[in-house]
């Protein structure tokens, strides 16, 4: 068997597949199906667009060819499965939503991986909300974990753009960020214990839901962010926290991102910690979500050249957030780090500010084409790193306009650049070489990072090669070695 279908333009196997099984293709998929059963397995006899979403990344920067898609129902199958590859040696590429925006989910070209779907675990094992914990398995979409959670007046709180389709063991993988890291942190700040698959077929159990242990090292870490280069994580335990009963969300706009990160201090201050999103917005992206997202509106009367989306919550019915919230951009006018704002005044106001913020990557796709950076630097640095990146692109890049924005509480930006009108796509995108480059150097001046939240994948292997310091790299190539001595998990993704 030759392989799931590749695309015209991926003409030849990339070097990184560096595992290759004895086994003829028949032999393997025969082996595999004894171990998943009836309709555990899906390879070339299917017609091509069913195969196709296993076989693309969620930027369509990757199109590879697999010996078959793999969809084991329990961790059993999955440690059988890994047992198996890594016998054979035959590559194993962990699978989740797909959603990710470095083709870390995608197989290579070479038509002989194993890409491993989680979407068939996908049960809440338990839920315990006096404890403020739940155990799901790693196939749940986002959106059902979080539904889990309010069922039980509780909260989870991880919120993406993508959380209708992405899930739990990706977003575990890739160490996900979203909305909300400034009040409850990354994903690795939300887990309590990990149920893992490892690449020699035994299974690491530890779903405790303790929130003190300090036995040995902290294992479980390892597997966080290593996007399925270490092993599958197949469950997890997480910790919940009180379901929100009050929000205060308000549009405003601001003379620039130095007043917007004056303006976040002063509402952490006032509010006693409430402020769980703040996000900062530029006229570009209001400007582009207004022209290509059916629905959505500029919110306030006139333009400004900043906006930021902020929003306060609590677990308490009757705190008067909305109240605190207008008495803090009372006092921002005052101060000149406000310019106008429009609060919130129903769930539906609260509902168009997100629609506006969530769908500005999706307003840049139709848009045209457009070169993307998920930078994170200090939050005291992000007015100097705009200023000088801004200029650094003026200077140097004529047909790209920036689109700047994020989440100003954790210091992560989207630092992107969309190609302006009229401008040749084709030569506009054959720039992102050297303006990747000038963009990481100068996150590295400032003493950032070229991956904030979105991993590394096949994407930025050699710009983690080019950034971490040589004793990292040295220790994290020391870990795939002694957790994947053959090299099956995942390979070419995050290290070579």
């Amino acid at each position: 068997m030759s392989g799931l279908p590749r695309c015209a333009r991926c003409r030849r196997p990339e070097t990184s597949a560096s595992v290759v099984s004895a086994l003829t293709p028949a032999q393997a998929l025969s082996g595999l199906e004894r171990i998943l059963g009836a309709g555990g397995l899906l390879s070339g006899e299917l017609p091509a667009a069913d195969l196709e979403p296993y076989l693309n990344d969620q930027r369509r920067l990757y199109h590879g060819r697999a010996l078959a898609i793999a969809l084991p129902r329990t961790e059993v199958e999955v440690t059988g499965l890994l047992a198996f590859c890594n016998r054979h040696h035959i590559g194993v590429v962990p699978q989740g939503g797909n959603t990710g925006y470095c083709g870390g989910a995608t197989p290579d070209e070479s038509g002989r991986q194993i890409v491993v779907s989680l979407s068939r675990l996908n049960r809440i094992r338990r839920i315990d909300p006096l404890n403020y914990s739940i155990v799901a398995e790693a196939g749940c979409v986002l959106g059902q974990v979080q539904r889990a959670a309010d069922e039980a007046q509780r909260l989870f709180p991880l919120s993406l753009g993508s959380e209708g389709t992405c899930q739990l063991g990706g977003n575990l993988s890739t160490n996900a960020g979203g909305v909300h890291v400034l009040r409850y942190g990354m994903m690795r700040d939300l887990v309590l214990g990990l149920e893992v698959a490892l690449a020699d077929g035994r299974l690491l159990s530890s779903l405790g839901t303790l929130r003190k242990d300090n036995t040995g090292y902290d294992v479980k870490s390892l597997f966080l962010g290593a996007e399925g280069t270490l092993g599958i994580i197949t469950a997890a335990s997480l910790k919940l926290f009180p379901k929100l009963k009050s929000f205060a969300t308000a549009f405003a706009a601001v003379p620039g991102p130095r007043a917007a990160v004056a303006l976040l201090a002063r509402l952490r201050e006032a509010s006693g910690d409430s402020v769980s999103s703040f996000e900062l917005i530029p006229r570009i992206a209001v400007d582009l979500t207004a022209r290509h997202i059916p629905g959505v509106r500029d919110p306030l009367d006139a333009p400004h050249p900043w906006y930021v989306l902020c929003e306060l919550t609590s677990a308490r019915a009757a705190d008067p957030l909305g109240d605190l919230l207008e008495r803090s951009l009372a006092g921002g006018l005052e101060e000149k780090l406000v310019l106008d704002a429009a609060v919130a005044r129903n769930e539906r106001d609260r509902a168009a500010f997100w629609k506006l913020r969530e769908t500005i990557p999706e307003a840049q796709r139709r848009d045209g084409g457009s070169l993307k950076h998920d930078i994170s630097v200090p939050v005291t640095s992000i007015p100097d790193f705009i200023e000088r990146g801004s200029r650094w692109i003026a200077d140097n890049v004529p047909d790209g306009r920036l689109v700047a924005y994020g989440h100003v509480g954790d210091g992560n930006l989207h630092f992107n650049l969309n190609q302006a009108p009229g401008a040749d796509r084709a030569a506009f995108l054959a720039r992102e070489a050297p303006v990747k480059r000038a963009i990481h150097d100068l996150v590295r001046d400032f003493g950032g990072s070229f991956s904030a939240e979105h991993g590394i994948g096949r994407l930025k292997v050699g710009e983690l090669e080019r950034y971490a310091p040589p004793i990292e790299l040295n220790l994290m190539r020391t870990i795939k070695r002694a957790l994947d001595p053959n090299g099956i998990l995942n390979p070419g993704k995050v290290l070579r």
